[in-house]
């Protein structure tokens, strides 16, 4: 339950739900920028681009990876409704690399609008993904 410090933060995917508990703040990766949320922020619909979600208490820093998707703020609840999610302990650093790599040597053949758009956002997941990676490392969370 939330208290006067605190929010209460839901994180799921259509698959499963990877956070529910309290936060004291919710650092999400809007579409046009970082969206920090405190307790008694105003309410909010806010679509999310890929980049990391830090979830703060106490000290206590959950990290994950959130492909896109929706953050809904509303009387000190945060709901996030990722298209994908992935914590921090679960990112295969060196499958990250390697898609990396790999939309980064296919950009430079693109033939058409769409194929390097989807590139684009493919190179954008990958480097995320190991933003995700660096930020759990330098917090003890991931060696």
């Amino acid at each position: 339950m939330a208290t006067r410090n605190t929010l209460h933060v839901e994180v799921v995917t259509a698959e499963r739900e990877l956070y529910n508990g309290e936060a004291e703040i919710v650092d999400a990766p809007g579409a046009d920028g970082q969206l920090g949320i405190l307790p008694e922020h105003a309410p909010l619909l806010a679509l999310l681009g890929p980049g990391p979600l830090e979830i703060k208490l106490r000290g206590n820093d959950s990290i994950f990876f959130v492909s896109g998707g929706f953050l809904e703020v509303s009387h000190d609840r945060v709901t996030i409704l990722a298209d994908t999610a992935e914590q921090a302990e679960e990112i295969d650093e060196a499958r990250a690399q390697q898609a990396r790599r790999q939309a980064e040597e296919r950009l430079q053949d693109v033939q058409s609008r769409t194929e390097r758009a989807e590139l684009q956002a493919a190179l954008m997941r990958a480097l995320s993904r190991l933003r995700v990676v660096e930020i759990a490392r330098r917090s003890g969370r991931v060696r």
